[in-house]
């Protein structure tokens, strides 16, 4: 029965029908081969998005939609550039750095590539840059959305796992930064090798003055992650903190989104909660299924009689999430894996917070691997190239995810750190 549910499952996603329906029916499917109660098939997703973390998802999505059209990243990239545009491949890390910030308000990557690519690749490609390198940059640095805290993914995984999601937040932080870190050196190197130029040296004014008007941007990750980290506010409440900031900024100091920006912002909102919210939903019932057939028992047995150690099972379950990253999206993987991975992790001793880490990475790397790596739609949509074009920019980037992701495995303390000062 859980080869003909996988096998349901995969046949819907080859004919092109939505992951959620196609995670439902496949489960629905199942279910009525067995004299399972279809009454609890709507109880059971209903209760699956009735949850008070979950609410933090619309808030920080809405949030981010309203950043990038209400002028925060464009004027957080001005004022980057008069800060580092002079280095070398100077707009390459200024493209990073506001990846880096704006991961810190969205909590989305395809969110973070939207706002940050509509503005930094066309400025790239005018200043020499390859536009194939562009792209994957964009498409690369994005992914920092679902790793520097906010990050919807975490969110998810800490309601999933029972884990504290202030805690999973502080995880990401030291792996964003270094994630970042390592884009900005591969940035300069690359810049140096092909012989980009940089912008002129700013003054001193002209930092000052770009960092003022950027300065209401900037304070908005503190005000979030500063509320949720000295207990004033929750995540969900957090989220509507920034909410009600990005409108004040955007409306009333920028004066850069009107009434006509209303019904754009509302439907770009709905259809990527909606999305997120029908996984979810469908993801409960997988997860029904998969716990009245025992299946995570049973394979955490298969794993405790195998006597597999820690090692080879993170490098298993990096391949395996590497191959589902390649046909499904950062969310459905994380539902799916996760409650068959939880029992085992914990019999492994492995640390469920470290463990988020490493998730998420790999579902960094998911948003960038074809055929549906969305951060690839998303950037090929703003350069007008095909999808194949914007995947030849992104290898090297893939490449150098992997070899982070290694360093994150064997390096615990990375992820932990921050979490356990906390406590």
């Amino acid at each position: 029965m859980v080869l003909t549910l996988f096998s349901s499952f995969v046949i819907m996603m080859l004919l092109r029908v939505p992951i959620a329906i196609s995670l439902s029916l496949a489960t629905v499917f199942v279910l009525m081969q067995s004299d399972f109660n279809m009454n609890m098939v709507p109880q059971r997703m209903f209760s699956a998005l009735d949850s008070f973390p979950l609410m933090a998802i619309p808030g920080f999505v809405l949030a981010g939609v309203i950043l990038a059209r209400g002028g925060i990243s464009k004027y957080l990239i001005e004022a980057l550039r008069t800060w580092v545009g002079h280095l070398p491949g100077g707009l390459s890390v200024v493209t990073i750095l506001a990846c880096m910030v704006f991961a810190a308000i969205s909590g989305s990557s395809p969110a973070t590539a939207a706002a940050i690519g509509s503005i930094m690749i066309p400025a790239m490609v005018s200043a020499g840059y390859d536009k194939k390198y562009s792209m994957g940059l964009v498409a690369a640095a994005g992914t920092l959305g679902i790793l520097i805290p906010p990050s919807i993914p975490l969110i998810i995984y800490g309601i999933t796992a029972e884990e504290s999601i202030g805690k999973l937040f502080m995880a990401g932080v030291i792996p964003g930064v270094l994630l970042g870190g390592v884009l900005i050196v591969s940035a300069i190197y690359y810049a140096k090798r092909n012989g980009y130029g940089s912008d002129e040296k700013s003054s001193g004014q002209a930092r000052i003055k770009a960092s003022i008007k950027a300065l209401w941007g900037a304070l908005l990750p503190i005000l979030i992650l500063g509320s949720i980290y000295t207990g004033v506010a929750t995540p969900t409440e957090s989220a509507v903190i920034a909410v009600v900031y990005g409108l004040i900024v955007s409306v009333g100091i920028y004066r850069e989104m009107g009434l006509k920006d209303v019904r754009p912002i509302m439907v770009e909102t709905i259809n990527i909660t909606s999305m997120i919210f029908l996984i979810i939903a469908a993801a409960s019932l997988f997860g029904l299924y998969l716990t009245n057939e025992q299946v995570p028992q049973t394979v955490g047995a298969w794993i405790a009689e195998s006597d597999m150690n820690k090692w080879t099972f993170f490098l298993i379950v990096n391949i395996l999430f590497f191959i589902m990253g390649t046909f499904l999206e950062a969310v459905s993987v994380i539902l799916i894996t996760l409650p068959i991975l939880l029992p085992i992790i914990k019999h492994l001793g492995i640390d469920p917070i470290h463990f988020a880490i490493v998730m998420t990475v790999n579902m960094e790397l998911a948003m960038i691997t074809p055929p549906v790596g969305l951060n690839l739609f998303v950037v090929g949509g703003i350069a007008k190239e095909k999808l194949e074009v914007v995947v030849r920019g992104v290898i090297p980037f893939i490449i150098l995810f992997i070899v982070v992701l290694a360093f994150f495995v064997m390096l615990p303390q990375l992820s932990l750190w921050l979490p356990n000062m906390m406590q």
